[in-house]
């Protein structure tokens, strides 16, 4: 059954991490009769966790997307992980769906995952639901959730039932709009009398629900001020407009694992979320041009479609997930790909359930399925037709955070190695694998330790490679600040032809911008022109390794002023090793010294954690440059030692409860205090 953009739902499931959200798709399939039984996290057998590391773990680790109907209305429901370290699955699923469900436990607080979510929602114009999830458990407290909600997000949050408590549980609720009352039975609801309790609750409630909902539409607020009152219809339409808006955030209660209220929800999804030809406009613009691009939303328009997922298999090979946002793909159809300026010809569609797949002759505009074999197509590209060239914007990615370096657990597996991250990086653009210039290494870079262990794994799943991920190496450079001379001689006879080379050598300071710098002031032929280059040569060697702890030698001068030769036995061989003994003679008494690699940070926080962050960095050996309030936040912008940062991710998700991100780039290199270069030269012999 092919459904048009108006019966169709986009909504993506999300909160913090172990809040229920898989357990709410599982229940919303299971309601629309997409599975036939329900599936339980714990026992690694829902339709939306199929990882191995996800069934594992116990955690979602990648978005995945299914379908189901209801009330002849399409939900094309898209689980997203809550787990910190995966929030690029949050940007990829933001740009398919037109909505929200946030899964908030019924604890009397707001989470750090259910608060950033309502932050981003807010900010990028995503209308939301909050379901409070888990009112069976223990201890749980509906009211008082609600209430906190209420706190942080005041008239935002509009109350679209009351809750029937008996013995501290909720048993059920009064819908505020239809003035009626369900009480929770297993899989379902049933209609009881609205208890006498409640009436006057009910009433006080749906007047404020009311004046909201007239608020959010000059035509109602007339017929509310002149009428005194809004019909039920008119207050779902102000509801409607509000939660578009963003104005309103309606919320709901029930236990996902019980599958109670879930129907409730279900009922809310298509009756008050705005459907696939009303979600808000995505930035496009026209191939070649700054002009914005005008996508309509229906079936007759051009075609257009955003690949908001890759998944790469070794067996089954590579998927895209697209939402199509104007016109019908069909299979056979030739699609132009506006990102890489390649056509793509299109095998199969599918339509998803977890891992499982559909196959479809079209995907309609608003829908949301999967196409297969299209080798030059990835995350983020815009598929068109050919005749209305445009492009989508591209999906925002979060810069990775920590690095981790790269050993291989097992012998000549590198080239394998790097294929199969370079595959799986095609399924999360979080991560990167880079070559460090200066250290050699290779490094795994990602937004923290979960993710980076997490590919580690998959590496070993699904390309039979073992790898260790350590901490990599700081990029230490040495230098001098002093001034000293010496003479390098090397001489060898061994029967026949010798070697013989004598040079004299002063050292100093250069310029600071690392480079070496070599000056040939030798008079009178002391050293021939033709043995000048091997001198500098043999320097050149030398300050690859400093005298301190082995490090690179840089901003260093040097002078070759006198020396000797040998009409006979004198060879460019000679005066490069004559030119290294110079250096090794001179370097210990021009008063060396090491420096390490210092980087810009920015971070941003709520006030109340500048305290603990202006603390920190200084025990890092950082400087704080300053601080301007940005959306709300402070930003803290500072300086700090490369070493002092390592997992500074983890530590300050730590410090700010997951409410504090930076960003860091490299500055420049300072001298290394001397309590801290005594421990690096101790570090650098132990590993010699």
């Amino acid at each position: 059954m092919v459904f048009s953009a108006k019966d169709i739902r986009n909504v993506a499931i999300v909160g913090h991490s172990g809040s229920g959200k898989t357990s709410l798709a599982e229940a919303i399939l299971f309601n629309g009769g997409s599975i036939d039984r329900l599936g339980k996290t714990a026992s690694g057998n829902t339709v939306m966790d199929f990882d191995e590391q996800e069934i594992q773990r116990g955690i979602s680790i990648s978005l995945s997307t299914a379908y189901t109907k209801w009330n002849d209305v399409k939900i094309n429901v898209i689980d997203v992980p809550g787990f910190f370290d995966f929030e690029a699955e949050i940007e990829q699923a933001m740009r398919a769906v037109g909505s929200v469900i946030l899964v908030a436990d019924a604890n009397g607080e707001v989470a750090i995952g259910a608060e950033k979510m309502v932050d981003y929602c807010q900010k990028n114009k995503i209308p939301m639901i909050i379901f409070i999830n888990g009112i069976d458990k223990e201890n749980a407290n509906y009211v008082k959730t609600a209430e906190a909600f209420k706190a942080a997000y005041g008239r935002k949050i509009a109350t679209m039932h009351t809750p029937i408590i008996r013995d501290n549980k909720m048993k059920g609720y009064v819908s505020i709009v239809s003035s009626k009352a369900y009480e929770f039975s297993p899989g379902g609801r049933q209609q009881v009398d609205i208890p006498a309790d409640l009436v006057d609750i009910v009433e006080n409630i749906k007047a404020e629900l009311m004046e909201a909902a007239a608020e959010s539409d000059e035509e109602l607020l007339d017929k509310f001020f002149t009428d005194g009152v809004l019909s039920n219809d008119d207050i779902i339409e102000g509801i409607k407009i509000g939660i578009k808006s963003c104005d309103l955030i309606p919320v709901v209660g029930g236990s996902a694992l019980q599958n109670m209220g879930v129907i409730n929800l279900m009922n809310e999804i298509v009756e008050l979320m705005p459907s696939a030809l009303k979600k808000n406009k995505v930035i496009a613009h026209k191939v070649g041009s700054t002009d914005f691009a005008d996508v309509s939303y229906n079936q007759s328009a051009p075609f257009a479609a955003q690949v908001f997922k890759t998944t790469v298999d070794p067996f089954v090979g590579k998927l895209n997930y697209l939402r199509v946002f104007g016109g019908t793909l069909k299979s056979g159809m030739t699609v132009y790909n506006s990102t890489t300026g390649e056509k793509e010809r299109i095998n199969q569609i599918y339509l998803l359930k977890g891992k499982k797949q559909e196959p479809v002759d079209e995907l309609v505009a608003g829908d949301i399925g999967a196409v297969n074999k299209l080798n030059n197509t990835n995350t983020s590209d815009t598929l068109c037709d050919e005749s209305n060239k445009i492009a989508f914007e591209e999906i925002s990615i979060p810069k990775p955070m920590l690095s981790l370096a790269i050993t291989s657990g097992g012998s000549g597996d590198e080239d394998k190695i790097f294929q199969g991250l370079n595959k799986l990086s095609e399924e999360d653009l979080s991560f990167k694998v880079e070559k460090d210039k200066e250290t050699g290494e290779m490094l795994l870079k990602g937004q923290g330790e979960t993710q980076l262990d997490i590919i580690s794994k998959k590496l070993k799943s699904k390309f039979g490679c073992d790898i260790i991920l350590k901490k990599p190496k700081i990029a230490y450079k040495e230098a001098i600040r002093g001034k000293a001379e010496a003479e390098g001689k090397h001489k060898k006879q061994s029967g026949g032809a010798g070697q013989f080379g004598v040079v004299n050598i002063r050292f100093e300071a250069g310029a600071a911008d690392g480079e070496f710098e070599f000056v040939d002031e030798v008079v009178g032929g002391a050293v021939p022109r033709n043995f000048i280059p091997a001198v500098e040569k043999g320097l050149r060697e030398a300050i690859k390794h400093g005298v301190l702890a082995g490090y690179p030698m840089t901003n260093l001068k040097a002078t070759l002023y006198d020396g000797k030769y040998h009409p006979v036995d004198s060879k460019e061989v000679a005066f490069v090793s004559a030119a290294k003994l110079a250096y090794e003679e001179a370097l210990p008494n021009a008063k060396p010294l090491i420096l390490e690699p210092v980087y810009s940070v920015k971070i941003t926080v709520p006030d109340n954690y500048t305290g603990d962050i202006l603390g920190d960095m200084n025990k890092r050996r950082g400087r704080i440059l300053g601080m301007e309030p940005v959306d709300g936040k402070q930003l803290i912008t500072a300086e700090a030692p490369l070493d002092e940062m390592f997992k500074y991710c983890s530590d300050l998700r730590s410090m700010t409860q997951g409410r504090g991100k930076y960003e860091m780039e490299f500055a420049r290199y300072e001298e290394v205090p001397v309590s801290v270069q005594e421990k690096i030269i101790q570090e650098a012999k132990a590993n010699a």
